[in-house]
């Protein structure tokens, strides 16, 4: 599958989980993948080695994203190496649930200053190099919608993402720039794995209520990604674009 040749794509936070299958799925259907890491360099290497190992470009780039001087040179860098950017998927996330009475200011920015300040300083950085007719994709949840107990802040991460995204399609749409969310359910991954929430009541729970009776897969986030960085999306954006399973 060849529908992203020759494009340019920057995913955060792809060392693992759900970035990861996406950086795959990119440069599988086709693109260059700049595939960024905060912390574990092995996972990004590995996600490098088996996009190359397909027959891919890629290369991996170290960088917080909450900080205006890394999230613009993880940019810069994807640029000087691969000469354009047409894709950016804001990904980079983190995921901790609290009750109020838990909640501190150090858990607070934490969250905000990764899932909602790192997404717009990548994307404010990419603009400036995306050719018109680019596409942004920013990786929500479905928590947004369903506001879970303990969730205030994370829920409120996803919830500003949802808003930013149909913000950012009005504003970069005379560019041609598309900008859409996908806000995956609940899905099996090193994250949800080390969180402790499989194999236990809450697991059993969301599938309960999950209309397709079972959790999703990274993969299946991944195809979502490569549908709205492709042509076959030309006419959509503004967009939040629930994968849970009908949850």
């Amino acid at each position: 599958m060849t529908k992203l040749a020759g494009k340019v794509a920057l995913v955060t936070g792809a060392s693992k989980g759900i970035g990861a299958a996406i950086a795959k799925a990119l440069a599988a259907a086709g693109a260059a993948v700049a595939v960024n890491y905060a912390s574990s360099k092995e996972g990004a290497d590995a996600v490098v080695a088996a996009i190359a190992g397909a027959g891919g470009r890629a290369l991996a780039l170290p960088g917080d994203v909450g900080k205006t001087a890394e999230a613009h040179g993880l940019v810069e860098a994807t640029v000087q190496a691969f000469g354009r950017i047409d894709i950016l998927v804001n990904n980079a996330g983190v995921y901790k649930s609290a009750a109020l009475a838990d909640i501190t200011e150090e858990f607070f920015y934490r969250h905000y200053d990764i899932n909602v300040l790192g997404l717009l300083l990548v994307s404010q950085a990419a603009v400036r190099h995306m050719p018109d007719g680019g596409t942004i994709i920013n990786v929500s949840s479905v928590v947004s919608r369903i506001a879970p107990p303990a969730g205030c802040v994370y829920a409120g991460t996803k919830a500003a993402v949802d808003v930013m995204t149909r913000v950012l399609a009005k504003e970069l749409g005379p560019r041609r720039i598309r900008v859409n969310a996908i806000n995956p359910g609940l899905i099996e991954t090193e994250g949800t794995r080390s969180t402790g929430l499989l194999g236990t009541d809450f697991e059993q729970t969301v599938i309960a209520r999950t209309p397709l009776g079972r959790i999703g897969q990274p993969e299946e986030i991944a195809s979502v990604a490569v549908f709205l960085a492709s042509e076959d999306a030309a006419y959509v954006t503004g967009e939040c674009l629930f994968a849970s399973g009908g949850s």
